[in-house]
């Protein structure tokens, strides 16, 4: 096999392993998408599943690739990039997923993908040669998304706790058992958008770092587009359970109302966060509007111990997957 029909498979080997790794986003993500639904008893997790992932599909047709040319152009200087940084970002970032799946763990497939691209990348050539603009808002994010998921969590749970204040619990609950559908439905919608766009962020990196994509080009190629919103909405149908049980109940209780406070209040962070271009995890977005929801009964009604643990992983996520993805590249040169 010649030198050029080696790098094209290479190439290639990369792409399925990238798409796999949106699959996997899809899978570790879907409590994001379902939890709270689920744990309201307003779908069967069946149900939930093929639900959101019909949303994750759609957000195909409604959102711009601002968050797609963020991760393809804005993280990495030019010519830093090649396939053995692409090979240790998702090895770091798929070893990180595996095992906060494994535990029933939220944390951030986002994240991970940025600690690992950034660990692949300072292994290289240090990190000067990371752009400090677009690691600085996916790092400000990091706090903002769960912040502003909680403000607006709780600012709807008060609205509508006022709105609502003369009716009957039985008719406030029949009402946002079909609101919730509406919201989740929302929360759906941006969790394709942003997530999605991470991968064919990273596709569009490697392709332009190959020659395959010119670098002038506005956009990556439709495949890429087309399989990895593909690729997000199989994962979702496969879902999570181990994490749908940990953010729909361990955090806090949640009626139907409360579910379509959190979901609206994450779906509006989300759509911000992708008009924006800016990466974000869905996980921290969804778990700020559920305290957040929480937090407005009473804060003994929040598990502070459970979302303290959740923190934490949020905290290790980037070191964590950076460390595996500098050790990946390091393998990578020795393997091809």
């Amino acid at each position: 096999m010649s030198t050029a029909q080696t790098a094209l498979w290479v190439v290639v080997m990369l792409v399925i392993l990238a798409i796999a790794f949106d699959f996997m986003n899809g899978f570790h993500d879907a409590a994001n998408s379902i939890a709270t639904v689920v744990s309201t008893g307003v779908l069967k997790p069946g149900q939930a599943v093929m639900f959101a992932a019909a949303f994750n599909l759609i957000a195909l047709f409604v959102f711009h690739l601002s968050v797609a040319a963020t991760v393809g152009k804005g993280i990495v200087q030019p010519g830093v990039v090649d396939t053995h940084v692409v090979f240790g970002a998702l090895m770091g970032a798929i070893a990180w997923n595996l095992a906060t799946w494994i535990y029933g763990i939220p944390s951030s497939s986002s994240h991970a993908l940025i600690g690992g691209i950034a660990g692949a990348v300072i292994a290289k050539a240090g990190a000067q040669a990371l752009m400090s603009g677009g690691i600085l808002k996916t790092v400000a994010f990091i706090f903002i998304s769960p912040l502003l998921g909680f403000v607006l969590g709780s600012l709807m749970m008060v609205l509508v706790s006022w709105v609502g204040r003369r009716a009957t619990p039985s008719k406030v609950d029949r009402w946002f058992r079909r609101l919730q559908l509406v919201s989740a439905g929302a929360y759906s919608l941006g969790h394709g958008g942003n997530d999605s766009q991470k991968t064919i962020g990273l596709i569009w990196m490697l392709l332009i770092a190959t020659g395959y994509v010119s670098s002038s080009d506005a956009s990556p190629p439709t495949w890429t587009i087309v399989s990895c919103y593909l690729a997000i909405a199989a994962g979702t149908m496969f879902g999570g359970w181990r994490i749908v049980k940990t953010m729909g109940q361990k955090i806090t209780k949640l009626k139907p109302v409360g579910g379509f406070c959190a979901e609206t209040g994450g779906a509006l962070t989300l759509f911000l966060a992708t008009a924006l271009g800016i990466p974000v995890s869905t996980t921290h977005t969804i778990t700020g509007a559920i305290v957040g929801v929480g937090s407005t009964r009473r804060a003994s009604a929040v598990r502070w111990g459970v979302a303290g643990r959740i923190v934490w992983a949020w905290i290790f996520t980037i070191p964590a997957s950076a460390f595996v993805a500098a050790i990946a590249y390091w393998v990578s040169l020795q393997i091809f």
